[in-house]
């Protein structure tokens, strides 16, 4: 399909970016301990659905993934580093917006929001340093480990959910590019 080549081109272009902004580090970040889910584990099998389906803390982002008819990519080969929000970061959005969000005619929307939360590439939370990293959906976001891994301010609650597809970050917030207006969606 069309948007699978601009995904797979986009995709390319960040992993170029991926590994020129996320090199090993000589003072690797220790992974997160706190964690989404007793059922996420580091060794979790299948792909990234499979194991966000499998886990009870993702049915809001599994939902929006098949809303957003994403489901063949982010089953496919990747590999995809997904910083992935539980159903309680999307609880915290402002109300409306969810629903409005899993409505037919904001598909295009819903798919950049989850596409932000995509870069190209496996990258565990050692790998990761400090700065802007392209994302599957062509912005960028940016990455600290000051206190612990955030990805714009969001908070890896459990870091390196190994999948065979790529690694699951989880996170306690949604990202939002900045040119998507949640107020607008419930107006």
């Amino acid at each position: 399909m069309r948007t699978n080549r601009a995904l797979a081109a986009v995709g390319a272009a960040a992993a170029f970016l991926l590994l020129t902004a996320c090199g090993t580090t000589d003072d690797p970040t220790p992974a997160p301990e706190a964690g989404a889910s007793d059922t996420m584990t580091s060794e979790a099998t299948g792909t990234i659905v499979d194991v966000a389906s499998a886990s009870g803390d993702f049915t809001t982002l599994v939902a929006a993934i098949e809303a957003a008819d994403l489901v063949d990519t982010l089953s496919g080969d990747g590999p995809f580093t997904v910083f992935a929000p539980t159903d309680e970061a999307f609880a915290a959005l402002p109300p409306g917006v969810l629903d409005a969000l899993l409505l037919p005619e904001n598909k295009d929307t819903l798919a950049k929001i989850l596409t932000y939360h995509v870069v190209s590439g496996e990258v565990m939370s050692d790998q990761i340093s400090d700065g802007d990293v392209a994302t599957v959906e062509g912005q960028t976001v940016t990455l600290s480990t000051a206190d612990g891994v955030t990805v714009n301010g969001a908070t890896v609650t459990t870091a390196d959910i190994e999948t065979s597809n790529g690694v699951i970050h989880v996170i306690d917030a949604v990202l939002v590019p900045s040119d998507v207006d949640v107020a607008a969606l419930t107006s």
